[in-house]
């Protein structure tokens, strides 16, 4: 019941469309006894439940529900907003399913897909825990070429969802650490193991995998070994992805015979050279499944713009990068020095009450402080590459008062769950008026 509407559970669950209640603190939970008490109602397991994610509202029963039709006048007004707007409007999708959805509300491409959500599917962990515990690159090599074709299958059903639209893959963002088990958790079932005389080969696998759970332990994970560093010291993981994104744009093109917008992004950059080392591994892979297929396709290779250094250095990270996609959610986090997910279950909500601050940040972009980081990415970018495009991928992509500010610094396009997309695009078209 931690963390509030931009918490990453929040996130998720609002690109499922799924209704979620999070920071909630009168939710007392007695994990014992399988049971939680809301506003003095005692619910067991196996009860069911139906929420209002909008008031917060909890019914003890299974309500009839009824999914959100987009009929024709809805289409007809939309219509109106698209002719008006200057902003281009994308979902974030991870899979066929959202992909499609957000096709069918109206985006015009997808701005971010992210591709841990692949790896963390129960089908997958085996494979990627593969990888994580193998020895030397040879072992993590073979463990990537189980995980590949995976991968490419996921890639297919998104381009083909998206029928030749703009697809932005980023490559694998979090730590390592979050595909494997909990410290605690491993510790404990090595315990369990040794003190229960337990299967010798169990217990051995058990204490090879917290080996590893202790190396790849961080304190501040999100600070920490992720994103373009990850694949730095484990290049073999871009190119994996690289060789299954276009893999599966070809074979897209050859079924659909319909080409696809790929764009490959590589998060957390801060330095120049990250960049140029990742550009080039992915770039590498590209042209030489490119070269085996005997077919081309476009594709360009950008970067997520979400660390304060990134933005200060635009102009010398765009050299680089074919696009800027600034990932609002970290950039806040990191350029106001905040954690979201304990913030908003601590101070900030008081902040907000007390009128210390007007909004919540990672409801609607700050526009004074991390707005200013936004601004000058994009003039510095724009000032080596006039034509660099440039989004915004996070969560404030589908706030209007944020989309009202992406305008006005001259932002391509916003990024939003898919079942924002139609917020954003009358919001777009508002901003664009607005500037008339």
């Amino acid at each position: 019941a931690h963390g509030g509407m931009t918490s990453h559970a929040a996130v998720v669950a609002r690109g499922m469309g799924k209704p979620c209640v999070a920071g909630a603190k009168g939710i007392k939970i007695d994990a014992p006894g399988k049971k939680v008490t809301i506003a003095g109602k005692v619910y067991k397991e196996g009860d069911v439940l139906t929420l209002n994610g909008s008031t917060g509202e909890v019914y003890g029963e299974a309500l009839k529900l009824m999914p959100p039709q987009i009929n024709e006048d809805f289409k007809h007004v939309v219509s109106w907003a698209d002719e008006i707007r200057d902003l281009g409007v994308r979902a974030n999708a991870d899979n066929f399913e959202d992909a499609s959805k957000a096709r069918e509300l109206g985006a015009e491409g997808i701005g971010l897909c992210r591709t841990e959500h692949m790896f963390m599917a129960q089908d997958r962990l085996p494979a990627v825990r593969k990888m994580i515990l193998a020895q030397n690159a040879e072992e993590r090599a073979a463990a990537l070429a189980e995980i590949l074709p995976m991968q490419q299958a996921d890639f297919e059903g998104i381009f083909t969802a998206m029928k030749g639209l703009p697809v932005t893959v980023r490559l694998l963002d979090p730590p390592l650490h979050e595909f494997l088990p909990n410290l605690v958790a491993q510790s404990l079932l090595v315990q369990r193991l040794e003190l229960t005389n337990g299967d010798a080969k169990e217990l051995a696998e058990a204490k090879e995998t917290l080996a590893q759970v202790k190396k790849l332990h961080e304190l501040n994970p999100m600070l920490g070994t992720r994103g373009c560093r990850l694949a730095m010291l484990y290049p073999e993981i871009p190119e994996m992805q690289a060789r299954a994104i276009v893999r599966a744009a070809l074979a897209v093109l050859e079924k659909e015979g319909e080409t696809v917008g790929v764009e490959i992004m590589i998060p957390l950059v801060a330095l120049q050279s990250e960049l140029k080392t990742q550009r080039e591994i992915v770039v590498a892979a590209v042209e030489d499944e490119f070269a085996k297929a005997g077919k081309k396709l476009d594709y360009t290779v950008g970067t997520m713009i979400e660390l304060p250094r990134a933005a200060l250095v635009a102009n010398e990270i765009a050299e680089y990068a074919d696009f800027f996609s600034f990932g609002t959610n970290d950039l806040t986090q990191t350029g106001i020095g905040i954690s979201r997910d304990d913030a908003e279950n601590g101070f900030l909500t008081n902040y907000v009450t007390e009128g210390v601050i007007e909004t919540n940040p990672f409801e609607s972009i700050d526009v004074d402080g991390v707005g200013q980081l936004v601004e000058m990415g994009v003039k510095k970018g724009r000032s080596v590459k006039p034509k660099l495009k440039t989004g915004v991928c996070g969560e404030h992509g589908g706030d209007p008062a944020s989309i009202e500010f992406f305008h006005g610094a001259g932002l391509n396009y916003v990024s939003c769950s898919p079942f924002r997309v139609p917020i954003a695009r009358f919001a777009a078209a508002k901003a664009a008026l607005g500037s008339k």
